[in-house]
């Protein structure tokens, strides 16, 4: 966490914390969203998909006619991505590797919700082989991210991105 910026721009908000029970307060998650211009679904990527409990928020927190359906565009023009973590390595998320599809097929749902939300889907920041990194490794990824979210606060460079499979590979090209 140390490599992450401080600034009031930044809301770091934590579902399974804010809901043990899973009881999403609908109003409020519908305000963070709307006091933000980028949005981070920042999770481990469990059995190809997200926690239960995010899958949970997204059904109820992107209602028709707020989110998306007639009249649902109070996201409209929001930049959103997936930051994700995951057990095996990189080469494990491609048509030959152990996992048969990369991990943007895989997130393909959460762009198709982007896209029905009227949102713009960026490429994801994706941390793989999690339990095999290094502290170095560790430290070196947290820099990243760090310096990925700075540059979020200045400008999100969407024509770049979009050439780039990760945007992990944007920042260290």
């Amino acid at each position: 966490m140390s490599a992450i910026p401080q600034s009031a721009n930044i809301t770091f908000h934590d579902l399974y914390e804010t809901y043990p029970q899973f009881d999403i307060d609908v109003e409020y998650e519908k305000q963070l969203l709307l006091a933000h211009d980028i949005i981070i679904w920042q999770h481990p990527f469990y059995w190809y998909s997200a926690p239960a409990i995010m899958k949970q928020w997204i059904d109820l927190v992107l209602e028709f006619g707020w989110a998306y359906g007639p009249g649902g565009e109070a996201l409209k023009g929001k930049y959103i991505l997936n930051a994700i973590t995951t057990g095996g390595n990189r080469a494990a998320y491609c048509a030959q590797g152990y996992n048969q599809c990369t991990i943007n097929q895989f997130l393909f749902p959460f762009k198709q919700t982007a896209d029905l939300c009227h949102m713009k889907y960026l490429p994801p920041f994706v941390v793989h082989g999690t339990h095999r990194l290094s502290d170095d490794e560790l430290r070196k990824i947290g820099r990243d991210y760090g310096q990925f979210l700075k540059m979020v606060m200045q400008k999100v460079p969407v024509q770049e991105l979009g050439n780039f499979e990760y945007i992990n590979d944007y920042l260290n090209q």
